[in-house]
């Protein structure tokens, strides 16, 4: 997947909050596909119809890892809602994602 290939899902409800994701990646790794499809996987049971995803590939783009500040591959940052939040890994582990993108508290789900 590209960065014009981005996953895009529109909102059900235009007055709902929706959540942005950007997931900034390296190529077509292993670990960038994984990262892809984990993200995916949990939006869907989390956040449907809710969320759009944006993939971007630094090494297609790679003048945009400044602007977000990414150090390493793949990182994915919550842009919206406010407060930005940022995950770094492959997002395998689906409980420290939720909690991450606060989708649940560190207890459970809220």
């Amino acid at each position: 997947m590209t960065t014009s290939d981005a996953v895009v899902q529109p909102t059900e409800d235009a007055t709902e909050e929706r959540t942005l994701l950007r997931l900034y990646i390296a190529g077509q790794s292993p670990k960038s596909l994984r990262a892809i499809e984990n993200l995916t996987v949990i939006c869907e049971e989390h956040l449907a119809g809710k969320y759009e995803i944006e993939v971007i590939d630094l090494l297609e783009q790679p003048r945009l890892a400044k602007g977000d500040q990414i150090v390493a591959v793949p990182t994915l940052i919550r842009a919206l809602p406010e407060p930005v939040r940022r995950i770094i890994g492959d997002l395998s582990d689906t409980d420290r994602v939720l909690v991450g993108l606060q989708l649940v508290g560190s207890d459970g789900p809220t």
